[in-house]
């Protein structure tokens, strides 16, 4: 039988599925998730299933929708919350940033907090200036957070599922432009644990480092480059906090170069911790400097034109490769 191929949009619904079945801890809240089914239709379906008691529609305050996945998460249970657009975490940085991920610290562990914020982010659909950012880096700095951005449907299932389960707030990752990007997902159990990057193709010339849609990018990118004998490795960190520090330095001590590429903005993005992680601990293997590929430093415009320059394209991808190996 061929291999069953769902859209990451399907495979995430999947996973919220399967873990409310299992799990009548585990509940979801946000803007318009039950009869509309989420601004990008996540979560189709899953009102009929659960009842409006385990999908929760809230008013539109982001603070509200986190403040009380928060309150929920203190009393044992395993919320889900869904913050419509990522620019909107902005609006419930309070709650994740001083709330959820400091109260195991400042109660010495004997509370927890285990939610999972979900959010769509990322430009290419002509959004604009508040429905385009591309924030994860911010929450990348606060310690008690982690961070997943999957880039595939396969990584997105089994890295929701293991973020349902985890007793530590996870901020989680959704590009808009993967929702319909279909591959291969199988239908038996499985989970990936958090912390675990991967290499999803093998190279000897040189590593890019990346990420959500920009592990796509880079892996047509790496085809193209192939054709002119530059045989590139690609590596999915797929989890930003914890990050697994391993599969980039193995990576790079193989190849002798790296490049680290990235959405957001260039200037303090997490693209530079990965860049320092490299300098610091893999130097005497390098042949040529980290090289770091990220957007513009210009929100997000509306123009289709425009917009498609500010962040990094299969073309650039192709020119900053063949930069490093020249």
């Amino acid at each position: 039988m061929p291999e069953r191929e769902i859209t990451y949009a399907e495979a995430i619904r999947e996973a919220l599925r399967e873990e409310m079945r299992k799990d009548p801890s585990v509940f979801l809240i946000g803007e318009d998730i039950g009869v509309y089914g989420g601004a990008f239709g996540v979560t189709q379906g899953l009102l009929e299933e659960f009842g409006e008691e385990r999908v929760i529609d809230t008013p539109i305050s982001e603070a509200a929708i986190v403040g009380a996945a928060i309150g929920a998460a203190l009393l044992g249970m395993r919320p889900v919350a869904e913050i419509m657009f990522f620019d909107f975490m902005t609006l419930c940085a309070d709650q994740i940033v001083n709330q959820a991920a400091k109260i195991r610290f400042m109660f010495g562990g004997k509370a927890k907090v285990a939610i999972v914020v979900r959010s769509p982010a990322g430009s290419g659909t002509g959004a604009a200036g508040h429905h385009s950012g591309s924030l994860e880096s911010w929450f990348t700095h606060v310690p008690g957070l982690k961070v997943v951005a999957p880039a595939t449907p396969y990584d997105a299932k089994g890295l929701l599922k293991s973020a349902i389960r985890d007793d530590n707030p996870v901020i989680f990752v959704e590009h808009k432009l993967l929702y319909r990007v279909k591959g291969p997902v199988p239908e038996e159990e499985y989970v990936i644990p958090l912390g675990v990057g991967e290499v999803k193709r093998r190279g000897r010339d040189l590593t890019i480092v990346t990420y959500s849609l920009m592990v796509r990018r880079s892996l047509e990118a790496a085809e193209i480059l192939s054709r002119e004998g530059i045989d590139v490795e690609v590596v999915d960190v797929r989890t930003l906090r914890p990050l697994d520090e391993e599969v980039i330095l193995e990576s790079v001590r193989k190849t002798h170069r790296a490049l680290v590429v990235y959405e957001p903005p260039r200037f303090g993005a997490f693209g530079a911790e990965i860049a320092a992680l490299i300098t610091e601990k893999a130097f005497d293997d390098l042949d040529a400097p980290v090289m770091r590929l990220g957007g513009l430093e210009m929100p997000p415009p509306y123009n289709p034109h425009l917009e498609r320059r500010i962040a990094p394209q299969v073309e650039d991808i192709v020119a900053a490769c063949r930069e490093l190996v020249s």
